[in-house]
């Protein structure tokens, strides 16, 4: 499907400034349509070829520099102009569909559908809480949290904007605060899930992916670390012993629990009531589904037979 996409400047009508109105041109077999960017470019200041506005060097007048900082602005605005164009043909393209310049012109104008990447973030979360996926909704929540700490204009961008160069800003950040490699990974790997899902569901940007081939490497970040354990001794004390605090006594019954019930996790422990146990030919039994994959497809109980430290 051959096609073109060009961001010319009129040359037939000004407004009273001289400027002259910076259009999308998007052709298809040989018909094309204009789309108005409510961009204007002053002829003077205006490269033809290169479809960008002129940015000079060395100003001194404040007026100047006002004027050359607006035009880096509208530069700015026109790349993510072309991006998007780009990514709505690429979208038509992967998914087999002919399109018109009408349909174009429909994607294009259509904010929604380019959507912000926080509000999704968010109702990503509100989602997963809902359908009880609670660490999941946490680990995102973290995530955004740290985000918006690094980019306070992060209600502002599009998917779009999470680019490459945007991503090794937020490394480069996590470095400056102090985290190891690990911790950084938990954050990529989150921040990766949300944009994976926002291109399956055909809301994010394919073509800024920042994780793909020649992209951010979030495995990169692993790090070994030293392996920690409850020495013998210990844990036979804390068997043994009795905490004179209630809230300390009740920590521990909880991790004893845990530990005999072959390492169950809290919010499975937390969820479990009377209804989980189960009588058996050999003894009770405490019969359950983990509240992580619960849900899933196939997903069998997981049995532990009631001993007497349990108990």
């Amino acid at each position: 499907m051959a096609h073109s996409i060009r961001f010319p400047r009129r040359h037939d009508k000004a407004d009273r400034n001289g400027r002259y109105a910076v259009r999308l041109c998007i052709t298809k077999n040989k018909r094309r349509k204009y789309i108005a960017l409510d961009l204007y470019a002053d002829p003077a200041y205006w490269d033809e070829a290169g479809e960008q506005f002129i940015i000079l060097r060395n100003l001194k007048g404040a007026e100047q520099k006002a004027e050359n900082k607006q035009r880096e602005a509208d530069n700015a605005l026109l790349a993510k102009y072309k991006v998007r164009a780009r990514e709505i043909v690429e979208r038509f393209e992967i998914e087999g569909i002919d399109w018109t310049l009408n349909q174009f012109e429909d994607a294009f104008l259509n904010t929604s559908k380019q959507g912000k990447f926080n509000a999704y973030f968010t109702d990503r979360i509100a989602e997963l809480h809902a359908t009880g996926h609670i660490g999941n909704s946490q680990t995102y929540k973290q995530t955004q949290d740290m985000l918006r700490s690094y980019d306070r204009k992060l209600d502002q961008r599009l998917f779009s904007d999470i680019d490459l160069r945007y991503v090794r800003g937020f490394d480069m950040f996590l470095q400056k605060r102090g985290c190891c490699g690990n911790t950084r990974k938990f954050y990529f790997k989150a921040l990766r899930a949300i944009l994976n899902r926002a291109n399956a569901e055909g809301v994010g940007s394919v073509a800024t992916y920042p994780f793909g081939r020649g992209g951010f490497e979030v495995s990169k970040l692993e790090e070994a670390t030293a392996k920690r354990y409850l020495p013998a001794a210990k844990l036979s004390k804390l068997k043994s012993s009795t905490a004179s605090n209630p809230q300390c006594e009740y920590a521990r019954k909880l991790f004893l629990f845990s530990y005999y019930c072959y390492g169950i996790s809290f919010i499975d422990m937390a969820m479990l009531t009377a209804a989980h146990i189960k009588q058996m030919e050999d003894g009770d039994y405490i019969v359950y589904k983990r509240q992580k994959i619960k849900r899933q497809k196939g997903v069998k109980p997981i049995s532990i037979k009631i001993t007497p430290a349990i108990r």
